[in-house]
């Protein structure tokens, strides 16, 4: 392995493992930290994939060498590259947000990922006059050092991406890095890829679907410093990457607009509940000047972020690179989104009568209503270490929802 200013990058077998283990079947971006945090490493993680599900009541798949094997050279034909959570690559805003994805696949500059970034999002449906701004608003930002990200969707974001090639722009999407969506914007993206970065944390083939593109939104906002919404109709999607930005701690700025237009519905609801008002592009670059007031470049918000993770313990408590190898188990490719919100316990799984007895009290005690961990904790009597392991258990084996707020029930 090789050691980076803010980072330490995978060897290729580590990556390998990685890839194996975050393409597994049930197992999403907090269950892949909880469990390297619990064992160590990718291939012990996946060697006890297969125990863990048995004792939470199903079978997990886990993809084959074969099939990760196939993603590698698909990712070589396209020209494409991984980069995992902790190497130097990782964008280190979009690793502070919650549930970064283990791995992303890039295509393009990789400098563009590590340059400050304004969101800009909005209609598909735009109007002209929310064109018009968009391109200005991209162009002048851009001129001001940042790079714009986006969604590559049709309207807003497709002229964001356009207006922003000279100075730099990363397009987010929800499938696979061949399955571009909408089809019609593949000649774009191979010029943002000329002038930027294209990025996904799905695996090539995969064909978006509706749930797939809110989890793209979350990367879009967390690959930024600040959302701007130009155009939203109510409960468009770009409402949600506000929502996503709002969550992550990052300014949201939104384009006021007509109430008789129902594009502006949504972004004038983002201003009374509280967003900030874009009137002129200079209201986004001043804002974040005066975030970085006395500082010479923009660049050195993602410098103090830099050394805010350093510090981060949960990276220090475990060893993520000493790895070892382990068997080819079964397969599969289906990637399922996990939702999780309590912090993970990095002890081994517990054996014995004791923790037996403490698995059957707290499936006992679950039902189809939410109830929050350390409640469940309390009611069962048990440590919080085979609390959780139990949960981690039901979890891989399908049958545990977790909820907002560190709620979990049964599904």
């Amino acid at each position: 392995m090789t050691a980076g200013n803010s980072g330490i990058a995978l060897t290729p077998a580590q990556r390998f493992a990685w890839l194996r283990l975050s393409r597994c079947e049930t197992i999403g971006p907090r269950t892949f930290r909880q469990l390297i945090n619990r064992f160590g490493s990718a291939e012990a993680a996946l060697e006890a994939l297969p125990h863990l599900a048995r004792r939470g009541g199903a079978p997990v798949r886990i993809a084959s060498i074969a099939e990760i094997e196939a993603e590698l050279e698909a990712a070589a034909r396209h020209g494409a590259a991984f980069v995992a959570l902790g190497e130097p690559d990782y964008p280190v805003l979009l690793r502070e947000i919650d549930s970064p994805p283990p791995i992303i696949v890039m295509r393009g500059e990789r400098a563009a990922l590590s340059r400050p970034a304004v969101a800009i999002v909005g209609s598909r449906n735009a109007s002209a006059a929310g064109l018009v701004f968009t391109e200005r608003a991209a162009r002048e930002i851009g001129r001001a050092g940042y790079v714009i990200v986006s969604g590559l969707a049709r309207g807003i974001d497709a002229r964001a991406h356009l207006a922003s090639l000279e100075s730099g722009t990363i397009a987010v999407i929800a499938g696979g890095l061949d399955k571009i969506y909408p089809p019609e914007h593949a000649e774009l993206l191979e010029r943002v890829v000329t002038h930027g970065a294209v990025m996904s944390e799905m695996p090539f083939g995969w064909e978006p679907r509706g749930r797939d593109f809110p989890r793209r939104n979350r990367l879009v906002s967390g690959l930024a410093l600040a959302t701007i919404v130009v155009e939203a109709a109510h409960r468009s999607g770009s409402l949600i990457t506000a929502k996503f930005a709002a969550d992550q701690g990052r300014d949201v700025f939104a384009v006021p607009g007509s109430p008789l237009d129902p594009r502006a519905e949504g972004t004038n609801a983002l201003l009374r509940d509280g967003a900030k008002f874009c009137l002129t592009p200079q209201d986004v670059i001043d804002a974040l000047d005066d975030r970085t007031a006395g500082l010479p470049h923009p660049s050195t918000l993602l410098e103090t972020a830099a050394a805010d993770l350093a510090a981060d313990p949960l990276w220090d408590e475990c060893d993520f690179f000493e790895e070892a190898a382990a068997p080819p188990l079964a397969a599969s490719t289906r990637i399922e989104e996990a939702v999780s919100d309590d912090e993970r316990d990095p002890e081994p799984v517990p054996q014995g009568d004791a923790s037996m007895l403490a698995r059957a009290k707290v499936v006992g005690l679950l039902g189809p209503s939410p109830i929050s961990v350390d409640d469940l904790v309390r009611a069962a009597e048990a440590s919080a270490r085979d609390v959780q392991t139990v949960l981690l258990e039901l979890e891989l084996a399908g049958r545990l929802e977790r909820h907002g707020g560190g709620l979990v029930s049964l599904v």
